[in-house]
């Protein structure tokens, strides 16, 4: 198992399926090429100062040493982005949740399908309508 290190890869992985759980959200993608399975981790700064965001790191570092690696879809690539309640959730909930969130058959979710229809470009939902321009 390697890490993932490129932002690219990162942010392809974004685009794939997800499993939410309360201490991280898992996002995978499958790879084309045969490589082995990449994990990465990240922790945004929203989630407290930095010390607790390597805590956080740290205790979802030791989820996956301890997960078995069957559990992992070869040629995926995998990143947990850590939560606030990774700090505060018991390690044996978390590892629970990690199985079960491997095992959830992946749901696809595009970024920005989850909107509903489009009111127009630039318009505020309930603005009228911009009057068109008369030639003076």
């Amino acid at each position: 198992m390697d890490r993932l290190r490129q932002r690219a890869d990162f942010l392809a992985v974004a685009n794939g399926a997800r499993a939410n759980s309360p201490a991280f959200v898992l996002q995978s993608r499958p790879r084309d090429d045969s490589g082995p399975v990449r994990i990465g981790f990240t922790v945004t700064k929203k989630n407290g100062n930095a010390p607790e965001r390597n805590r956080i790191r740290r205790r979802l570092r030791e989820l996956v040493k301890r997960l078995d690696p069957v559990s992992m879809q070869p040629h995926h690539d995998y990143v947990l982005v850590g939560r606030r309640d990774a700090l505060s959730r018991p390690f044996a909930a978390m590892l629970d949740d990690l199985r079960i969130a491997f095992t959830k058959p992946a749901r696809h979710t595009a970024r920005g399908t989850h909107r509903g229809p489009s009111k127009g470009r630039g318009q505020k939902p309930g603005a009228p309508a911009p009057a068109s321009r008369k030639p003076d």
